[in-house]
């Protein structure tokens, strides 16, 4: 190895600038995400630390965790000193921390408020490339029953069977239903197609006597809710 490429290993580097040694010292909340992913990555290139490396990759995704992880192993073997090896590592870790929030989520199963459906659907549906369409059905405690994808569709929009809808309300005994769909265009405004959907299931939903709450619709950072701006 030349002093060039010796100088960039995180062994040379004083013990306060290691990030595993920092990390043990310090507690892992004094971690930058780049000193995170270079301990997941142990080493870089000749040209830089696995420090540098992490930052680099980073910086790509928009210094963003949640872009982050919509990179495939493909995208990160085109860094240097990134193998299929350590790209997997990446990969591994960022989905278990997409599993976790998923896992957060299904233990507030009570709904109070169009947030809380937000976070329990965003990492279900979120960062999704096509649209999907789900219903939370509810009991008569606001808990949710149960939670059901109802269609799956392309990237601007999706069929949904109102006659499953409420078939799967009656089989439940659900009292209330919350609608959710994501747009995976990032915009939140509702389009007339949506506004007619909501409208003609809140109308079966009254011959029935289950209340349709809310529709919320989700992108990766934001939601729009039908019931906060009065629309249902």
């Amino acid at each position: 190895m030349n002093l060039k490429s010796k100088s960039f290993s995180i062994k040379n580097w004083k013990e306060d600038d290691r990030p595993r040694e920092k990390l043990i010292s310090k507690g892992k909340e004094a971690l930058s995400d780049a000193e995170l992913i270079a301990i997941l990555i142990g080493s870089g290139n000749r040209e830089e630390s696995a420090v540098g490396l992490a930052k680099r990759i980073i910086t790509h995704a928009n210094n963003n965790l949640m872009e982050l992880g919509k990179l495939s192993l493909n995208d990160l073997i085109q860094f240097k000193g990134i193998g299929e090896a350590k790209a997997v590592t990446i990969v591994t870790a960022l989905e278990l921390g997409r599993r976790r929030r998923l896992e957060e989520a299904l233990v507030k199963p009570k709904i109070t408020s169009s947030k809380a459906v937000f976070e329990i659907m965003q990492p279900i549906i979120g960062e999704l490339s096509h649209e999907e369409f789900w219903v939370l059905y509810l009991n008569n405690s606001n808990k949710i029953s149960s939670k059901n994808q109802l269609s799956s569709g392309g990237i601007t929009g999706t069929l949904v069977d109102v006659r499953l809808l409420f078939k799967k309300a009656v089989e439940l005994s659900a009292v209330a239903v919350i609608l959710c769909h994501n747009h995976p265009s990032e915009n939140l405004k509702p389009s007339r197609a949506d506004k007619e959907l909501t409208l003609k299931i809140k109308k079966a939903g009254e011959i029935l006597d289950i209340k349709v709450l809310d529709h919320l619709i989700i992108t990766e950072k934001a939601y729009f809710s039908f019931a906060d701006e009065n629309l249902m």
